[in-house]
This record gives structure tokens, C-alpha cells and sequence, in this order.
């Protein structure tokens, strides 16, 4: 790859299902010039996310055929017209799966990135991008964790999941009990991040293994999954217990529409309440998590938990394998120099 040429991810087909790679492209494109205004970065890492799934359905506001996906990116200038940004910023932008892009301070999400010394670059796209930021707005605004409450959250191996349960520790949370998807990753779960108690939801009815992993209840779900997961949590939760419903994973390959859970009744018995999260509603808590978080990565209390596949040729197999579950952590694309 030169400096003269460029490339990009061309969605070509809409899946049917879980995802090929044959549903994508490679795509050689001339580096674009700087007009007035804009800024010419080079992507040095690409965030791949469950979102992208959905969008890749079309329909108002999805991904268009025969055009360059997009996702979160952390890019360097290396040539401005934009009077804010100069050669060698580090830029947070959402014009990803493609080596080069032209920016706009402000515009779209882009912001020059502040460089927390000690702060590791895969940061800003895991615990201080929008992964992080995601489960710090469902911990203190939407759930509004208090300290010593229980907390449970799914998929908690993934990106947001991983988050969740390091920021919930700082808050204070009594315990902390997550579910994914294999006997590895509940290891992980228990012996390196700190959870409480975690389960493989393969190994049985989950609402059962939810009750044995916290026999007096919860106050918190962070949910990510959806279907039983949601079903089981509501049945666990305490009286006035909180939903902060993130995602829904086992529903991003099928039907989208699923019927709702037999006891979604007990959110009235209970006085639970249910609300969603979407992150573009809270990028107003940037500076917020920065100043959170920031000394606790550099301290080493906690860390970025990425999964990091090298070069941009293995963006499509990077986000194939963050569907199947291959990550632990936020799945990340480095961007070959």
C-alpha cells in the first residue's frame, strides 16, 4: 500500500443470515486531497462492532452497496486544510474500514484525541471510545449503579461487557456476575477481570444458571444478548431493579423481531424499569470518562482487554470472528503503515 494509493471496505451483497466474506470487497481508491476545512488522515486502527451487522440490512440509515463501510477509527493527519487540526494529531473519527479518509473537526464524532500520557492507543477505541463510554452511561445514567449493589451482565467477554464490569468495580459493586460463551472466557471472566462469578450460557437454561450465580438477586442488568438472557435477568431482579438494554446480539443474525419474553409482565409486578442505550445520546460524558478512567489505566488497575488482528486486509475476518465470539475484549484492526 503507497502513500498514493488507498483502500476500503466495499459492502457488495446483503447477507442472508450470519455474514460471508464473500458479502465484501477490497477496494483500491486514490488518496484524496484536503479541500478547505478538511484534514487527510491515515487510519492507524479500525473498531469493528455488532452494530455493523444491522446496518448492513440497508433501510433508512444503513450501510449503502458498492461504497466504503464506516465505523469508529483513530487516524493521524498528514495533511490539513482544517485550521484546528495539524499534521500529526491524532484524530477519533467514524469514517473506518478504509486506510484514508478526509475529516472535519467536529463533524460526524471527529475530535482531536487529548493523548493521556501512559495511555496505550488502543484505549480510545475500547474503554475511552465509544465501547467505554457506552457502559459508563449505562452504569451511572441509565442504571444508575449505586455502590454495593449486583450487577449482571451478558456477552461480558465483548467489548462493551468487559467495560462494563471493570467500571462497575470502581463504582463499587458488590458483585459482579457475567455470561459468555465458552468455558475459556468465563475464565477470563473470573480469574483476570475480576468477576465474581461468571457462566458459559451453552451449558444450560440461563435464567437456571443465573439463579445459582446469584441467589439473592440483582439490582443491574447491562444487557447485550437479549432473548433468554433479558427473560432470565428480569426473573432475578430485585424489586426496583434496573435494565440497561445495550444490545441484542442473538437477534443481529435472524429474526429482529422476537416475540417478547414470557415474564415481561414482572417488570410491573417488580416496579423494574427498562431503558435503552444508544452512546450518540451521551458523547456529552466524554471528558467525564476521561477523567474517570485515565488514572486508573495508567496506574494499571485496569487496562484496554482488545483483541488486536494486524493489518487492514483482515478487517472483514476480524469482524466475521467478533460475530462468532473469537474476541476477548474490543475486537481492533491495525492499520498496516
Amino acid at each position: 500500500m503507497t502513500t498514493q494509493t488507498g483502500y476500503a471496505v466495499h459492502q457488495i451483497a446483503r447477507p442472508t443470515g450470519f455474514p460471508l466474506a464473500t458479502d465484501f470487497a477490497y477496494v483500491r481508491t486514490p488518496v484524496p486531497t484536503p479541500a478547505p476545512g478538511t484534514a487527510l488522515v491515515h487510519n492507524v486502527l479500525l473498531s469493528v462492532d455488532p452494530y455493523h451487522r444491522g446496518l448492513m440490512d440497508g433501510g433508512e440509515g444503513g450501510f449503502g452497496l458498492n461504497t466504503p463501510l464506516e465505523g469508529r477509527a483513530v487516524g493521524r493527519v498528514v495533511a490539513s486544510r482544517d485550521p484546528g487540526l495539524a499534521e500529526g494529531d491524532l484524530v477519533f473519527h467514524r469514517q473506518g474500514w478504509r486506510t484514508h479518509a478526509l475529516v472535519t473537526l467536529g463533524a460526524d464524532g471527529a475530535r482531536k484525541l487529548r493523548g493521556h500520557e501512559g495511555v496505550p492507543l488502543e484505549a480510545y477505541l475500547s474503554i475511552l471510545g465509544g465501547t467505554g463510554l457506552t457502559a459508563y452511561a449505562a452504569l451511572t445514567r441509565t442504571a444508575a449503579l449505586r455502590e454495593g449493589e449486583d450487577l449482571f451482565v451478558s456477552a461480558a467477554a465483548g467489548g462493551v461487557g468487559t467495560a462494563t464490569g471493570r467500571i462497575a468495580r470502581l463504582l463499587g459493586a458488590r458483585r459482579i456476575i457475567g455470561s459468555a460463551g465458552s468455558a475459556a472466557k468465563v475464565a477470563h471472566l473470573t480469574g483476570e477481570l475480576g468477576f465474581d462469578a461468571a457462566f458459559d450460557y451453552h451449558d444450560g437454561p440461563v435464567g437456571e444458571q443465573l439463579a445459582q450465580a446469584a441467589p439473592d438477586g440483582i439490582d443491574v442488568y447491562v444487557d447485550n444478548v437479549g432473548g433468554d438472557h433479558l427473560a432470565g435477568a428480569i426473573d432475578v431482579l430485585r424489586e426496583f431493579g434496573r435494565i440497561a438494554w445495550v444490545g441484542g446480539i442473538s437477534m443481529y443474525n435472524g429474526d429482529r423481531s422476537p416475540a417478547a419474553p414470557r415474564n415481561l409482565f414482572e417488570i410491573v409486578h417488580k416496579s423494574l424499569r427498562l431503558e435503552g442505550v444508544l452512546v450518540l445520546h451521551h458523547t456529552n460524558l466524554q471528558d467525564e470518562l476521561e477523567e474517570f478512567l485515565v488514572p486508573h489505566l495508567r496506574s494499571g488497575r485496569i487496562g484496554t482487554d482488545t483483541t488486536v488482528m494486524q493489518g487492514f486486509e483482515h478487517t472483514v475476518e476480524a469482524f466475521l470472528g467478533l460475530l462468532r465470539g473469537d474476541n476477548l475484549g474490543k475486537m481492533l484492526v491495525r492499520v498496516d503503515s
